[in-house]
């Protein structure tokens, strides 16, 4: 089997995937972008939640295309941060890890009540609950992150076991093979090494048995349409019709992630969907930095897994003044999403507030590019700056707490969150990339001696 085989298989270990990497690294800086793009991305998913591609094929992928900093963020999980950190590592890229949950915003801070408990704030599916990220965690607290999060992937475990059962009531009456949970769901996951099942896994399976049954191209879509009431939008037409595509699995799914799902969706509950200021709460208690994801009114989506439609643009000034309250220290969003005055809006707010912020895309199709141009716009520049804030917040707090960057004993906490966030993106820069724990030793001692 070829290196980037190996490097890409999720039945090996994280050890023997790093060790393909190893291998194939001279190979891989051959075949990088010349000199770099100067691109950063901080939202990659990996197999430990949806994702064609392990954390050190994630790396690698971010690598060959010129990226000069990457990080996983996998949905409920922080499992493939010991590998993509490592990853990053042996390719000399920078490298940060963190986590994607689902919070509950159904009641305020201090356990108030919030004008939010029925508005769709940032997530298509429920009312009442949010998306948040958690980055930037030291290394030494990646295990308390799993303990944290292990009710939560419990419960939503068994949430989906249930749309299981939903799904197949529909495959049924349409005369396709009805999924065997453990086999086509939960064995194509990673949730026995600490990853999440998520609504796409289910979908991926849905998506195999309706390929079984109707093969590919117009038989697809006719079967769609007369055995399951799904009508696929022109654009999407012609992609499935396309025997040889190699993304249509993906292509199929997000189909089925805008016309099915709303129809098996169950809502999560707060055993799932925690309170906010619980989460948040935990991500001070390991020294992480917890951010509000920042999703827009959408008008045509870039994945193709979301309709148009309207979030937090109508009461954005209200919605930061909760997560304020609730001490979110970041705001993370995407320049690729949005229009430049959306974002511009998310700006002159986060300056308003004192968040800091933080940009990368969620991949988690072959389809997708590992390119985001937009953060070379002279617009959204500061979103590499901060980036290299974060990997170096990530890489001093693992060698003291005290280091992080909003810790209120760091030696710079005196300093305005601008000039702090100037400093780190130094230090972050100033980092061995390929030894990045042992330089960040070095650089705490500058610290210590006010050498910043």
């Amino acid at each position: 089997m070829d290196s980037s085989r190996v490097i890409n298989d999720p039945l090996l270990s994280r050890e023997e995937r790093l060790d393909a990497l190893r291998a194939l690294r001279k190979t891989a800086e051959d075949r990088r972008t010349e000199n770099g793009s100067g691109e950063i991305n901080n939202h990659i998913h990996t197999i430990y939640s949806f994702s064609p591609y392990t954390p050190a094929m994630a790396a690698l992928k971010a690598f060959e295309a010129g990226l000069e900093a990457a990080g996983s963020v996998d949905h409920d999980s922080a499992a493939a941060a010991y590998e993509m950190l490592n990853a990053c590592a042996i390719l000399g890229i920078g490298g940060c890890a963190g986590f994607e949950m689902r919070v509950s915003f159904k009641k305020g801070a201090d356990n108030r009540p919030s004008p939010f408990a029925e508005r769709k704030i940032n997530n298509p599916d429920s009312a009442g609950l949010a998306y948040m990220t958690v980055q930037g965690i030291p290394k030494q607290a990646v295990p308390l992150a799993a303990e944290f999060l292990a009710p939560v992937r419990d419960e939503r475990l068994k949430r989906t076991r249930a749309m299981t059962f939903s799904a197949n009531v529909l495959l049924k009456e349409a005369g396709v093979s009805m999924i065997d949970f453990e086999d086509g769901v939960f064995n194509s996951s990673k949730y026995s090494e600490g990853g999440e099942i998520t609504e796409r896994h289910l979908l991926a399976a849905v998506s195999e048995k309706i390929i079984l049954k109707f093969g590919r191209g117009q038989d697809l879509i006719e079967g769609l349409k007369r055995k399951m009431g799904i009508t696929v939008i022109p654009k999407i037409e012609s992609l499935l019709r396309a025997f040889e595509n190699p993304h249509y699995l993906y292509d199929l799914l997000g189909v089925l992630k805008t016309e099915m799902l709303p129809g098996i969706f169950i809502q999560p509950d707060e055993k799932e969907c925690i309170p906010a200021a619980a989460a948040v709460s935990f991500a001070a208690s390991i020294g992480a930095v917890s951010s509000y994801a920042y999703l827009g009114d959408v008008g045509e989506s870039v994945t193709g897994d979301k309709k148009r439609e309207k979030f937090e643009d109508d009461f954005i000034g209200e919605l930061f003044n909760e997560i304020s309250a609730f001490g979110f220290k970041a705001v993370t969003y995407m320049p690729a999403r949005n229009t430049l005055e959306q974002l511009q809006k998310v700006q002159r707010l986060c300056g308003d507030f004192g968040f800091m912020q933080i940009s990368g895309v969620d991949i988690n199709s072959s389809r997708q590019s590992f390119n985001c141009k937009e953060v070379l716009r002279k617009e959204f520049r500061h979103l590499i700056d901060t980036t290299w804030a974060l990997i170096a917040h990530e890489r001093l707090s693992g060698v003291d707490r005290r280091y992080g960057l909003f810790s209120p004993d760091s030696p710079l906490a005196s300093l305005g969150l601008e000039k702090r966030l100037a400093a780190y993106a130094a230090f972050g820069r100033k980092l061995d990339k390929r030894d990045p724990d042992e330089s960040a030793a070095d650089i705490a001692l500058e610290i210590d001696k006010g050498d910043f």
